[in-house]
C-alpha cells in the first residue's frame, strides 16, 4: 500500500540511514476514547482488521483516555513485539490541543520504561483529499439507503441512522 501523505502540497521527506528499519517499527493507532464501549470496540476491530494492509508488522489500537488499551498499554506491547520505533498514529482529523500537548506528553510518559526505544507523534489524518473523497462515497451512499437502493452499512446498521426527516 502506497504511503498517502498530507494533501498540502509538502513533498515527502527522502528516506536515508537515520530512517528505521520498517520491520523494527510498531504503529499505535490511537483514538480518544469513548464512554461507549461498543465505540471502543469498534476501534479496535478496525485496527486488528487493518493489520495486514499496513505496511509495518506491529500495529496496536489505542484510546488517549477514558478505556483500555491506553498509548502506554500499546506501547509495551509494541516493544514486546520487537520494535525498536514506536510511532503513535492518531486517529483525529485535526492538530488540536490532544495532537499538540496530550499526545506527545503520554508518548513520552509510555516511552521513558523502554530505554533506546525511539518514538514519535505522526501528523493527523486531516487534511488530505482522500478524506473527502470518503465523505463524498459516505453522503451517496447514505442517501441511497434512504431512498430504498442500497443496504445499511455496518457502520450505522441496526442504529436506524441514514433516515431523512
Amino acid at each position: 500500500m502506497d504511503a498517502i501523505p498530507p494533501d498540502d502540497g509538502a513533498a515527502a521527506a527522502p528516506s536515508g540511514p537515520a530512517d528505521p528499519d520498517a520491520r523494527t517499527v510498531g504503529v499505535v493507532v490511537v483514538d480518544h476514547g469513548s464512554r461507549r464501549a461498543e465505540a471502543n470496540r469498534a476501534h479496535e476491530r478496525f485496527v486488528a482488521d487493518s493489520r495486514s494492509r499496513l505496511r509495518h508488522p506491529v500495529v496496536e489500537p489505542a484510546h488517549m483516555e477514558l478505556s483500555e488499551p491506553s498509548i502506554a498499554t500499546a506501547f509495551d506491547r509494541c516493544v514486546a513485539a520487537g520494535a525498536g520505533t514506536v510511532v503513535v498514529a492518531p486517529y483525529f482529523l485535526w492538530p488540536g490541543d490532544h495532537w499538540h500537548r496530550d499526545l506527545p506528553a503520554l508518548t513520552a510518559d509510555a516511552a521513558s520504561r523502554h530505554p533506546g526505544v525511539q518514538w514519535m507523534v505522526a501528523a493527523p489524518l486531516g487534511p488530505d483529499r482522500v478524506l473527502m473523497e470518503l465523505v463524498d462515497r459516505r453522503v451517496a451512499h447514505c442517501l441511497a439507503h434512504a431512498a430504498g437502493a442500497a443496504p445499511e452499512c455496518p457502520t450505522c446498521a441496526g442504529t436506524g441512522g441514514c433516515a431523512l426527516h
